[in-house]
């Protein structure tokens, strides 16, 4: 999908500036206020779970999604993998704002990850990555460009 085909909506802050958006989901699986796991591939090469696909390295990952409609920035995205408790469980967390920051708070330990770009407020050397999103019609999609 190209820059030009993909607008900016009102619904995602984040600036459209990277060179593919792949979508991620559908508008209607997202959960108002909570979190939806989404598994998404990149040719990236990260140490997870890897298959060929035409002779290409081709890297699923689980991506925990968030959307928020009564926030300024509406959609987040981080790794669904706990860094901590060493399990998929972050979509599945509570979203709670602390000092300030939008967090969510992993259902194991209880460590709260910033939404914004994925620190951990208990340990700052913790951090879960972080995703472009932006809707377009009635899709999510999701920069190919990992941020920080």
């Amino acid at each position: 999908m190209s820059l030009a085909a993909l607008q900016q909506s009102n619904t995602n802050s984040i600036a459209i500036t990277h060179p593919q958006w792949l979508p991620i989901c559908q508008r209607s699986d997202l959960v108002n206020n909570s979190g939806v796991c989404a598994l998404w591939g990149d040719t990236s090469v990260y140490p997870t779970e890897m298959f060929s696909r035409a002779n290409k390295i081709i890297e699923q990952r689980s991506i925990a999604l968030f959307f928020l409609p009564d926030q300024e920035q509406q959609l987040y995205a981080v790794d669904n993998w706990d860094p901590i408790a060493q399990a998929g469980v972050i979509a599945r967390g509570i979203i709670a704002e602390m000092e300030g920051e939008l967090t969510v708070a992993s259902p194991l330990y209880k460590h709260h990850f910033r939404l914004s770009d994925g620190v951990c407020m208990e340990d700052s050397d913790i951090r879960l990555a972080t995703y472009p999103l932006a809707l377009y019609e009635d899709k999510v999609y999701i920069g190919c460009n990992k941020i920080q």
